[in-house]
């Protein structure tokens, strides 16, 4: 199963929580903290102006992009947790 967005929305792939902390301690499952950031795997289109045209979207296939904590709508593609998210939900590109 594959997923091609529609409109301005873009599918993202959310990094993996991190499992030890800078000074070397693990942590445990139950504290790991949501990522809110992720690559790109795939972009709509982009939004329907009023004109008829259509909006250029911002980001591309494999950008690193940050977003919100609960952005976005998950959703399960071959196995792996995908995000569904509005461009506007996108706080920025990782340079």
């Amino acid at each position: 199963m594959a997923i091609k967005p529609l409109a301005d929305r873009v599918l993202v792939k959310p990094a993996e929580p991190e499992t030890m902390t800078s000074s070397g301690l693990y942590l445990p499952e139950s504290s790991k903290e949501k990522p809110i950031q992720g690559s790109v795997v795939a972009v709509g289109p982009g939004q329907l102006l009023e004109n008829g045209n259509r909006a250029k979207p911002v980001v591309t296939k494999g950008d690193r992009v940050v977003y919100s904590t609960y952005a976005g709508t998950e959703v399960e593609v071959k196995g792996v947790k995908h995000l569904i998210l509005r461009e506007s939900e996108l706080l920025g590109i990782i340079c």
